[in-house]
């Protein structure tokens, strides 16, 4: 099946199974369900989408495709992180009805839930990187996973963000990147900008750097 089929065919099923999870509840959806919504064969379904949650590490993809789309643009570490995550979050708006009844099902699904934070922290890895955010060692995986609870702490705002130009969106993840930027989040990635060989970075102690980074919605 040529590409353009292929991205026509995901596009068709993402679409049926975000609009019936919005109007059914996603918890009450069978594949069968989704691929005659959708039109399509069930048997090409079964063979590319064996299990549900197969359509959410779908829509995952698609929305880190548009992430690192590289259009040129140059910034700080900071700036792009802001933009490929706003990338993510336009993409997720297309579907929100339906990607809003997925998080409500979350809590009690843990397999789900095991699978998609499986998923989701891949998916910050890519993004760190593109930012310039180093990703090895032990400081590239704490730093990781400051961007994954970055990640969730604006989601959770962009769940009751109900302007059309995500503003309250925008603005929670302003608010979780100076909190970021204050732990230390981008140092070594403005070194490695600025000098190609790299100075090791006075980050906190690796365990009071790992607390930090995952709560931005406490104070200092």
């Amino acid at each position: 099946m040529p590409m353009e089929e292929d991205d026509q065919f995901d596009s068709t099923l993402l679409d049926a199974a975000m609009s019936l999870a919005a109007t059914k509840g996603w918890q009450n959806l069978s594949m069968p369900d989704i691929a005659r919504h959708a039109g399509l064969d069930l048997g090409e379904v079964r063979r590319r989408y064996p299990f549900k949650t197969s359509i959410l590490l779908l829509l995952g993809q698609l929305a880190d495709r548009s992430a690192l789309i590289d259009d040129g643009s140059l910034g700080s570490p900071r700036e792009t992180l802001f933009d490929l995550l706003m990338r993510r979050f336009d993409v997720f708006q297309q579907y929100r009805a339906g990607v809003l009844a997925v998080l409500k099902t979350l809590p009690f699904d843990p397999a789900v839930t095991l699978v998609l934070g499986a998923a989701t922290l891949d998916s910050m890895r890519w993004i760190a990187g593109a930012a310039g955010i180093r990703t090895t060692g032990l400081e590239g995986i704490l730093r990781v996973q400051g961007v994954v609870a970055l990640w969730t702490y604006t989601i959770r705002a962009w769940e009751k963000d109900e302007s059309e130009d995500l503003g309250t969106t925008m603005a929670a993840l302003e608010q979780a990147l100076d909190r970021a930027e204050r732990l230390g989040l981008f140092r070594g990635a403005e070194e490695r900008l600025s000098d190609d060989t790299h100075q090791p970075s006075s980050l906190p102690a690796p365990e009071a750097q790992d607390a930090n980074f995952n709560d931005f919605s406490d104070g200092e």
